[in-house]
């Protein structure tokens, strides 16, 4: 056990594994991928609802305004008056959190499809311990996030230092603009830079997708010793299978050798094969083979034969012949006929019998 745990996790995770991962809630996803899109799509929703939610947070501000001096305010009707303006609030920004949140269940349902675990809210204490949070701050993959996140705010910033920059020459005749041009020249440039950050994300997040797959398989790697043990309990010990396999063997070593002293004739090799046939005339189209052995099941066959006067004939090519070709309980093949009725003609000719 102490060289198994100095292994390397060399072979693949197995589908069992991969299971037991997904029910703990550890699966493969980027969290940069479902920034970007919750990003995006709130960008253009915001974008295209903005003349709508200009109009109806301007008529709520000044029908809040135009009240002011006529509303009350008292220890009762505080909360009543408050309550109502956010729900009125929200009345008008329902619209884009629908977006922004039904973005962000799809993008989760696209990454890991539907998962429900309690796994990850069972409290885990060693996230609490102090010692543990320090390696984890000062651990490899603390210095991983830390390089994504101070790669991705370069590109992000010139990203949009860049886009600014490229309407750096309309700013000047903002002096010369109405406060209404200037709000809509301030909304395009917003969207404008910010659909440029956005297109700079998504390059980042399908990197880190890419990344945090090869991660996750990496985790879920495994040890040649670990993949024998789990195999071993789907399928089984191999030792306990060959134990069962040899019981069963043995069985019907047992019930084979009982149906010898129903046999009609043993045919012999003359001691490494035996063949033990079975013929009834009137009622068998041809005859079976109902026991067969080499070596020592041949003299368990040979010496129950001569315990029940069984005729033993010894013709080397037609047991081996009826060793390779019939299994026990078939019936021989039409080229042994002419052969194994010669046999038999001969035996029940000693008994006083003829062959059909």
């Amino acid at each position: 056990m102490a060289e198994d745990s100095f292994q390397e996790k060399t072979e693949k995770a197995t589908p069992r594994r991969r299971e037991r991962a997904r029910k703990k809630g550890n699966v493969a996803r980027s969290t940069e991928i479902n920034s970007v899109v919750i990003l995006l799509v709130g960008f253009v929703s915001l974008y295209v609802f903005a003349p709508l939610l200009y109009r109806q947070i301007a008529g709520f501000s000044a029908q809040i305004f135009s009240q002011g001096y006529d509303v009350t305010l008292s220890d009762n009707n505080v909360c009543e008056h408050f309550t109502g303006w956010v729900v009125q609030f929200l009345k008008i920004t329902a619209p884009l959190f629908s977006f922004v949140a039904g973005a962000a269940l799809l993008t989760g349902y696209f990454q890991v499809g539907f998962l429900f675990t309690g796994d990850v809210l069972i409290p885990n204490l060693s996230k609490i311990n102090p010692l543990s949070g320090a390696k984890r701050l000062f651990s490899k993959g603390s210095l991983e996030e830390l390089i994504k996140g101070v790669i991705k705010l370069t590109i992000v910033g010139y990203v949009c230092y860049d886009a600014i920059r490229s309407q750096l020459p309309h700013f000047l005749p903002l002096a010369d603009q109405s406060v209404r041009q200037i709000v809509a020249f301030t909304g395009r440039t917003a969207f404008f830079v910010g659909m440029r950050a956005i297109a700079a994300l998504l390059v980042l997040a399908v990197f880190d997708y890419v990344f945090q797959k090869w991660q996750y398989e990496k985790s879920l790697r495994m040890t040649r010793q670990e993949v024998t043990e789990e195999m071993k309990d789907i399928e089984g010990n191999p030792l306990i299978k060959s134990r069962i396999r040899n019981v069963q063997r043995e069985m019907a070593r047992k019930r084979m050798l009982q149906q010898v002293p129903e046999a009609s004739v043993v045919i012999t090799n003359p001691t490494h094969l035996a063949v033990a046939l079975k013929y009834e005339m009137g009622t068998m189209d041809a005859p079976v083979v109902i026991a067969k052995g080499q070596r020592l099941i041949a003299e368990k066959i040979i010496a129950i034969a001569r315990e029940h006067d069984i005729p033993i004939v010894e013709n080397r090519p037609l047991a081996q012949a009826l060793f390779k070709a019939v299994e026990v309980g078939m019936e021989i093949p039409v080229e042994l006929y002419k052969a194994v009725a010669e046999v038999l003609a001969y035996i029940f000719h000693l008994k006083g019998s003829t062959v059909d």
